[in-house]
């Protein structure tokens, strides 16, 4: 592969980013083109630059580089840079091409670019990390959602959504300070969130068991939650049995 490999590095420690920096100068067929130091500005310049490889550091303040990967619409391909090894296997799980173990040598990274060129002859250039993600079982529950809104990214903590509605491809989250748009499915926000809290009351619905004022039959067989703020959800017969079981009626 004779082409260049246009790299950016998401890593928050200045020092990180410099050695990184220096090793990859070595290696022939790889252009730095921007180096981010948190999660945010590494989605405005993936998106904008379209990268054919990512470094990306995983603990960074703000979001972490699991939740960042959920904000990308470009999808490079991933080698994860950090410090702590209990990420390693949600690292391949993800789909990175590699997973570099703080502190790595220039061998190392040179290792690291040449499966990325291996798989990108085999695979091309196109990644599909971000759809591992809604495919990989969590180890814990969600404490909070990162979404991106235009140029903004928010982030919500759970205690703030209300209920979550299906939209084909994408979900409508709603929370206390408005409501988003993310790409994930309800599977994955079903497997995710504390059964506990959240319940599924429809293909369409999972709503926080708090907001649920009351349920109402509105024909024989066929229900209706009822939030505090007045919304009406429609209950399924496996999202009424699931109401049951959370709530004990």
């Amino acid at each position: 592969m004779n082409e260049t490999l246009r790299t950016i590095i998401v890593e928050d420690e200045e020092l990180a980013r410099h050695l990184m920096k220096s090793f990859l100068n070595d290696i022939e067929g790889i252009e730095l083109i921007a180096e981010c130091e948190n999660g945010f500005e590494g989605v405005k310049m993936i998106n904008e630059l379209k990268p054919d490889l990512v470094f990306l550091d995983i603990q960074m303040p703000k979001i972490t580089g699991f939740e960042m990967l959920e904000l990308l619409e470009h999808k490079p391909q991933i080698i994860f840079a950090t410090a702590y090894d209990q990420y390693a296997l949600k690292a391949f799980e993800y789909n990175a091409v590699d997973y570099l173990l703080k502190p790595y040598s220039r061998d190392r990274l040179e290792e690291a670019v040449a499966k990325v060129i291996a798989r990108i002859q085999k695979e091309g250039k196109e990644s599909d990390v971000i759809e591992k993600l809604g495919e990989f079982p969590r180890e814990e529950y969600l404490d909070r959602i990162v979404v991106k809104d235009r140029n903004k990214i928010h982030i919500a903590p759970i205690d703030a959504v209300r209920y979550i509605e299906s939209m084909d491809d994408y979900v409508m989250i709603y929370t206390n300070e408005g409501r988003w748009m993310k790409q994930k499915t309800m599977k994955y926000f079903e497997t995710s969130l504390n059964p506990n809290d959240f319940v599924r009351i429809h293909r369409s619905y999972i709503v926080k068991v708090n907001e649920i004022a009351e349920i109402q039959q509105y024909e024989k067989e066929s229900y209706i939650v009822i939030l505090h703020d007045k919304t009406k959800l429609k209950v399924s017969k496996t999202g009424y049995k699931n109401l049951k079981d959370v709530l004990n009626f």
